[in-house]
């Protein structure tokens, strides 16, 4: 069922939305023992912006605990406060290949769709660091596949969060690389840096994850959560083959 979503309760004057709302331990409850299902969730908050707003400061945050409770802890370590106000956004990362579209920025249409399970890795993160920057931290899923994609290829997207991000951001600027002008991030709609144009793809990336140099591309949003694409040539396509030491 598709709920459009309201920003003010419409209903009926019998509606509970003009008299009060359920109490918040009542709803923390009820999707404790739906195990924090995140459609459910996501329908709740298109009914008023007060269910909007209890979704994303309580429930989002209890689903992101409970699909990956070692990751949020780290992230929050530390003092960080990189999830702070984004538990919605970084929900939505944990689920969802963002795919792309033929005009956008990996020009490629490829429809974004849920998945059923991803594993982040900090250890994967740090292949997409520069030396400079290994201070970062840095979470990246295992790519999502999408195989025979025409004159394509084999085409892998993967997503990833920064927990600290504070020398790459400060490279970026002072690169003066140049936030993209039309798309945003496609879980928190912040702006995107793109790292192929600020020349911070180390090739310890495409080994990762079995590309070549020249065929992956991410871009990391101004809240630090990163989106991308690598595509990969078959074998037998390729001229030659290539040893990695």
């Amino acid at each position: 069922m598709i709920v459009a979503k309201q920003y003010r309760c419409i209903h009926s004057s019998s509606c509970l939305c003009t008299k009060g709302h359920l109490n918040e331990d009542a709803i923390f409850l009820v999707f404790q023992h739906l195990n924090w299902n995140p459609r459910l969730i996501g329908t709740l908050s298109c009914f008023c912006k007060w269910f909007d707003d209890v979704a994303k400061r309580v429930l989002w945050k209890q689903f992101c605990r409970t699909r990956a409770p070692k990751m949020m802890l780290d992230l929050q370590s530390s003092g960080s406060h990189s999830v702070d106000g984004n538990w919605k956004a970084l929900g939505k990362l944990l689920i969802y290949c963002s795919g792309s579209h033929q005009v956008g920025l990996f020009n490629i249409q490829i429809s974004g769709h849920f998945v059923h399970m991803t594993r982040f890795s900090r250890t994967s993160g740090k292949s997409f660091l520069l030396p400079y920057c290994k201070t970062n931290v840095l979470y990246v899923s295992n790519p999502c596949e999408h195989l025979d994609q025409g004159e394509e290829g084999d085409v892998r997207f993967f997503r990833g969060v920064f927990k600290t991000f504070f020398v790459s951001r400060r490279m970026l600027i002072d690169r003066d690389v140049k936030l993209h002008p039309t798309e945003l991030c496609p879980y928190c709609k912040a702006k995107l840096w793109s790292m192929l144009q600020a020349k911070m793809i180390p090739r310890s990336a495409g080994i990762r994850f079995g590309a070549y140099d020249d065929l992956i591309e991410y871009y990391v949003c101004l809240n630090g959560h990163m989106l991308g694409i690598c595509k990969l040539l078959p074998l037998s396509d390729s001229e030659e083959s290539f040893d990695v030491e």
